[in-house]
């Protein structure tokens, strides 16, 4: 019996051959994983009912905010940015054209954000709604730009993932009553993988930069935040009882926020970290007075990291491309 000896170059060229075999096979594995709709199901309903909700917040003030002179500011000083960023401004240049008056256009832009909200949380026109709630949204803040703050930011970024994500969802009034189907359901491990790679980058670096500073260690920017109009709900007197525990709290917000990339994907501390930022983001709109912004980063961070999670089991999505109706 004859025994072949192979060489020390053959033998690395083989190495080398199975090594990038591992990283071609990896590579779509953590791109494109197997999912199932049910985060999409958690995105949609979330961001339909934040729509809503932002819309009925200033379902009063909608005209006067942006039919004064700070709409015109803001839109003037966000041409100096580019001519290409959308604004509420469009709509009115367009409708001074055929001579209807600024206050129509305002209250259908209100109406048509209000109606997308509602039809994203009923899932009616799935994809339709989403595009109209991301654009009208995205004008809305941008001619508020002195008034916009981290919470529109995110609607935007939730918005935006949702519009080109496979729709509509299972559990939609498309998908039940108008038999629709998404083109690409093979998408869906897709759009939540980049989900939850932005999500990690934005607490990361939110973490990082709080921790190079000393207020965040000593409770001194958690005091700021509290007792800064317009977000000082809770008593002042009540602060100075609980000052002691102030550090602790902004001591906790760091480690959860840079933390997160790193014990976010770990089966064995996934749920201690989400239910720590969940907490976190509810404390903050019960003792800020900032429930918008809480529940837009409640429903991100569920819809990214929540559905795998908690279900046991779940059967992922089969459709053929070409089977599929849009």
């Amino acid at each position: 019996m004859r025994v072949r000896f192979q060489s020390p170059e053959r033998v690395r060229q083989k190495e080398r051959s199975l090594s990038q075999m591992r990283v071609t096979t990896r590579v779509p594995e953590l791109l494109f994983p197997v999912e199932t709709d049910s985060w999409l199901t958690v995105l949609r309903l979330g961001l339909g009912l934040q729509v809503t909700l932002y819309a009925l917040s200033l379902r009063t003030d909608w005209a006067y905010l942006f039919s004064g002179t700070a709409r015109k500011v803001a839109e003037a000083l966000l041409s100096l940015q580019g001519h290409f960023i959308p604004s509420l401004g469009w709509f009115v240049a367009l409708a001074a054209r055929v001579d209807v008056p600024e206050e129509t256009v305002l209250l259908l832009a209100w109406l048509g954000l209000f109606v997308s909200g509602c039809a994203l949380l009923f899932g009616v026109g799935c994809r339709f709604s989403a595009i109209a709630a991301w654009f009208l949204h995205l004008c809305a803040a941008k001619s508020g730009g002195f008034l916009s703050y981290g919470m529109d930011n995110f609607m935007t970024i939730g918005l935006f993932y949702l519009m080109l994500s496979p729709l509509p969802d299972r559990l939609s009034l498309d998908w039940r009553l108008r038999d629709l189907r998404p083109k690409n359901p093979e998408l869906l491990g897709f759009w939540r993988r980049v989900l939850q790679l932005h999500l990690c980058i934005i607490y990361f670096f939110s973490g990082l930069t709080k921790c190079l500073g000393s207020g965040w260690w000593d409770g001194s920017n958690v005091w700021r935040a509290l007792i800064r109009p317009p977000f000082n709900v809770i008593d002042p007197e009540i602060l100075v009882r609980w000052k002691d525990f102030l550090p602790l709290a902004g001591i906790l917000v760091c480690l959860l926020e840079s933390g997160y990339p790193f014990f976010i994907w770990s089966s064995r501390t996934r749920k201690i970290w989400l239910l720590g930022v969940c907490a976190m983001h509810l404390l903050i709109g019960v003792a800020m007075g900032m429930y918008l912004f809480s529940l837009v980063m409640i429903v991100l961070n569920v819809a990214a990291f929540g559905p795998g999670f908690f279900r046991r089991k779940g059967q992922p999505i089969i459709l053929q491309p070409e089977a599929a109706m849009s």
